[in-house]
């Protein structure tokens, strides 16, 4: 630690960890994330063993000086004992029965700076600064907050003597506080759901991957639990739970169970005992694609129990459930700009190991106009319109797919051209029709009501002076992907789309509280929705190199990058998981991914990759 003991970066002691590996029972010391020596370094997932380890802290030796009992209460912080029993030790009698650190998570990118600060109240009583560079926050909803800048941490950890002489923490830290490595071995992302509207939208949050210290729950109750007392601060103004105000699981249910038929039963308070059947079937949807999100659930189907414990309220299969929540149909195509810019439409098939069908022009006036060059489009979802960006990139049309005709009128015209153009257009599942105008001298984002009506200047909060270069409306309606350049760098947000109600005098459709959804990158080249609601990002770490990554909508990284994707330009996949994604590489044209493949060519030369939306 060097010559001054009272300034450290925190380190962990061999002497202070236990971790149990479950199946073998085997009680090793030092197993911890975080070394002995050297440089603080996050533990990769392919070493194999973080699913199964399990982490006790020691308890305070008879004695410890006042840096021991503080290295020993952080690092026994990142331990799974029942209600933190072993951090709790470490603090004073009252402090520890006050502490509440399941109310937050504070996620360090590195280790804690330790110092000794003399004290305000009392100098002479050992007192240390803890402090690190944040990387995110998670509320007591749950939800994760990723941290720009170089915002830092700090707190004041005030030791006393207790009646036997013994050092203890008089002021706890106000959250849990973990290194990226401990938190990501603790907690897992998963998705609750809500609605806006008829469509079921995913929330992410982050629970425990084992039993919570504090409640004792496994991980698929604490999901539900958090599922039940509502949305997280930044969805909640777009979405809505169907469950009554109050309702909660059943006082002491630590555990779901499901019966012989895949049927998880879950036991609900008095306030769900009078909903109507709707209501109810609108809640048990929630609650079984919420489960089915959870790695490794099996669930056919959920059954919610009256709080007598007995009778049932209602219960939804799966095949309900997926009418209840109204999610984008599955696409018929994919689609892309040919080397001789028209649009073509592909038919892939991921069960097909044989040669796929060649792609053909999309029916309508763009196949009959050969004169006519796109630059880019995006397909409704119904894929029965294509909204279409000339190739100078100042003007953008709406054309019909299901009849010929003559070439429709621009329904917008930028004012800038290439390199300035019009941004590909996207479609939400309302229908809408969203464009932006990234020139210089009048940037904007543009709505048009259902793909035809009178253009709407949308308000976007939070560019803070940067132009809109690319976009995409989620699947769900409700959240906007931005691609935002400000100087020589794109940064990629989310914002919450904000929809009047259409009663009296309201205000405008809006786009608020742009929220980064990958700090990690340095640079965003191309971005595409996915799957329960992730995003496939093609970007680049600082001194990396361009890959493409699936991350989750709140900012967290959750998944390794696409295998071979190094060249990619573009990429795009569909909320139908066995749909392939779909691709753009500068060497090999476009290209796809079939689920547990890899890469294949389907044209030699092309751009601009497209599924609907």
């Amino acid at each position: 630690m060097g010559a001054d003991p009272g300034r450290s970066r925190w380190r962990t002691p061999r002497t202070l960890r236990t971790c149990a590996f479950g199946a073998a029972g085997l009680l090793l010391a030092g197993c911890a994330s975080m070394p002995d020596h050297g440089e603080i370094r996050p533990v990769e997932a392919s070493q194999g063993v973080d699913s199964q380890v399990r982490v006790f802290g020691v308890p305070p030796a008879d004695r410890a000086s006042p840096q021991e009992i503080v290295d020993g209460f952080l690092e026994a912080m990142t331990s799974d004992d029942p209600q933190l029993q072993t951090a709790r030790k470490y603090l004073t009698e009252e402090a520890a029965n006050n502490w509440k650190p399941g109310a937050a998570v504070t996620v360090l990118s590195s280790g804690l700076d330790r110092f000794s600060v003399q004290g305000e109240k009392d100098p002479m009583a050992p007192r240390f600064k803890v402090a690190g560079k944040m990387l995110a926050t998670v509320d007591e909803r749950s939800a994760y907050q990723p941290e720009t800048g170089d915002r830092r941490y700090e707190e004041f950890l005030q030791l006393t003597q207790d009646k036997n002489k013994q050092w203890r923490i008089a002021t706890p830290p106000s959250s849990l506080v973990l290194s990226e490595s401990d938190f990501q071995r603790i907690y897992m992302p998963v998705n609750k759901y809500y609605f806006a509207g008829g469509t079921l939208v995913a929330d992410p949050v982050y629970v425990r991957q084992r039993n919570d210290p504090d409640s004792r729950m496994d991980p698929t109750t604490q999901t539900v639990t958090s599922l039940l007392a509502g949305p997280s601060k930044w969805l909640g103004p777009v979405v809505t739970s169907s469950f009554p105000t109050g309702t909660q699981l059943s006082e002491g249910t630590k555990s779901l169970s499901y019966d012989g038929q895949n049927t998880l039963r879950v036991p609900l308070n008095s306030k769900a005992n009078d909903v109507a059947q709707p209501q109810c079937q609108r809640m048990a949807t929630q609650l079984l694609y919420t489960v089915k999100d959870l790695t490794g659930s099996r669930v056919d189907r959920v059954e919610l129990i009256h709080s007598d414990g007995k009778s049932s309220l209602c219960g939804v299969s799966e095949a309900a459930a997926a009418v209840i929540a109204n999610r984008p149909l599955s696409p018929g195509h994919q689609y892309y700009v040919d080397e001789e810019d028209r649009l073509q439409r592909l038919s892939l098939d991921p069960n097909r190991e044989e040669q796929q069908d060649p792609p053909t022009p999309v029916p309508g006036p763009l196949s009959g106009n050969p004169a006519f060059k796109v630059g880019s489009a995006a397909i409704a979802y119904d894929e029965k319109r294509a909204a279409v960006v000339s190739e100078d990139g100042h003007g953008l049309y709406v054309v019909n797919l299901t009849t010929a005709g003559q070439m429709p009128q621009p329904v917008l015209t930028g004012k800038g051209a290439k390199p300035n153009g019009l941004t590909t257009p996207t479609w939400d599942a309302a229908g809408d029709l969203w464009v932006a105008d990234p020139d210089p001298q009048n940037a904007a984002l543009w709505r048009l009501p259902g793909g035809t009506g009178t253009r709407e200047r949308v308000e976007v909060s939070g560019l803070d002076g940067g132009r809109i270069t690319g976009l995409k409306a989620s699947p769900d309606g409700v959240r906007m992907a931005l691609l935002v350049q400000r100087e020589s760098r794109s940064y990629l947000y989310i914002g919450r789309i904000e929809r009047p109600d259409a009663k009296g005098d309201v205000s405008a459709v809006s786009v608020r509280e742009l929220r980064p959804a990958a700090p990690q990158l340095a640079d965003v080249t191309a971005l595409s929705w996915a799957p329960r609601g992730r995003l496939l990002v093609v970007g680049r770490e600082s001194g990396g190199i361009v890959q493409a990554r699936y991350m989750l909508a709140d900012g967290s990284m959750v998944g390794a990058g696409l295998p071979g994707a190094a060249g990619l330009v573009a990429v795009t996949a569909s909320e139908d998981e066995k749909k392939p994604v779909v691709a753009s590489s500068l060497e090999d044209g476009i290209v796809w991914l079939p689920p547990g493949a890899q890469w294949r060519t389907v044209v030699a030369g092309g751009r601009a990759p497209i599924y609907p939306g």
